[in-house]
This record gives structure tokens, C-alpha cells and sequence, in this order.
């Protein structure tokens, strides 16, 4: 079954950043390295502190919608729900990543 993840990632000054992929360690691996232009390039979003996936494409941008549609202080509640110390989720796998994964 393919999955869908929404995600939140952080910058160092706390701005926010929610999506949604098909591929979640793509796409982090593309934020970190400034590969997608825009919000998360200039603000500097690349600490993922928030995901969940699904087996539904339709409930994943349903869900992406929900979130950016919220105030700030419920991502905040959202997040620390799961990841309290608002560590980056995906450093480890990131560290682990072959680097043929990583050069794109």
C-alpha cells in the first residue's frame, strides 16, 4: 500500500512549514539541501518535527489543508503531542542515508 505523509518542519527562529509527499525522506533530504524554492528556502525550514502518513492521497491533503488552516498555537500543540522536545525526527535516517540518496 503506497503511503502519503503530511509534515511539519521548523526553522532555528521557530516559523513553520506544513506538507504533504509521497516520498517523506525525499522531500526532507530536498528542504535541507535549499532544493525547494520558496517559504522553506528563505525561512530556512528544515528541522522535521511533526509527520503522520496514510494510505490516502485524498485524507493526506485533506489533512495538509486542516493544519495550514489552523493559528500557530495549535501546529504548536500538534507537534508537541508527538515530539514534545521538538527534536528533528528525521535525523537519524538522514545520517543513515546512502549518499546516492542524498546527491538526488
Amino acid at each position: 500500500m503506497k503511503k502519503y505523509f503530511v509534515y511539519i518542519l521548523a526553522s532555528i527562529s521557530g516559523t513553520l512549514y506544513t506538507g504533504m509527499t509521497n516520498d517523506l525522506m525525499r522531500r526532507v533530504l530536498e528542504h535541507k539541501e535549499g532544493k525547494i524554492l520558496g517559504f522553506t528556502q528563505k525561512y530556512k525550514a528544515k528541522k522535521l518535527v511533526y509527520f503522520e502518513d496514510t494510505g490516502s492521497v485524498h485524507a493526506a491533503i485533506e489533512w495538509e489543508k486542516q493544519i495550514k488552516g489552523w493559528l500557530r498555537k495549535k501546529k504548536i500543540e500538534l507537534v508537541e503531542t508527538v515530539n514534545p522536545k521538538w527534536e528533528d525526527l528525521s535525523w537519524e535516517w538522514i545520517e543513515n542515508t546512502d549518499s546516492s540518496l542524498r546527491s538526488g
